[in-house]
């Protein structure tokens, strides 16, 4: 069932684009080039070390942990337009709780993923 469940979601995913390019430039237009610049860097660190915190985390016992840092991964996310990474962080924040140890680690293959489209689609990384 899970599996299935998945499928779909990842076709409702795969619909959607890794990246709104316009959303870096209503940043820019609300704190400037190099405002947007340095965020957008902190950004990248933090993601990239959010990512690898999430695999060394026990689902079991930080379930309450993984909820906050998909939280935090989901609004910066948002912030810089990268939709897929935003709605999975979402769906992991929603779901730590509920889900099985192998849901959880596919979830996370999704998001690293997700990172990696939007790394692909970002023109100035």
């Amino acid at each position: 069932m899970f599996e299935v469940t998945v499928a779909r979601r990842q076709k409702v995913l795969d619909a959607e684009p890794a990246r709104d390019p316009g959303a870096y430039q209503a940043l820019v237009a609300e704190i400037g080039e190099d405002g947007a610049a340095e965020v957008r860097a902190v950004f990248w660190s933090e993601t990239c070390a959010r990512l690898q915190l999430f695999r060394t985390l026990a689902l079991a016992q930080h379930h309450a942990r993984i909820a906050r840092e998909a939280h935090s991964l989901k609004s910066a996310a948002g912030t810089f337009g990268y939709v897929r990474l935003a709605a999975l962080a979402l769906r992991l924040e929603t779901t730590a709780e509920r889900l099985h140890e192998s849901e959880f680690h596919d979830l996370l293959d999704l998001m690293d993923a997700a990172f990696d489209a939007a790394c692909a689609q970002e023109p100035q990384r």
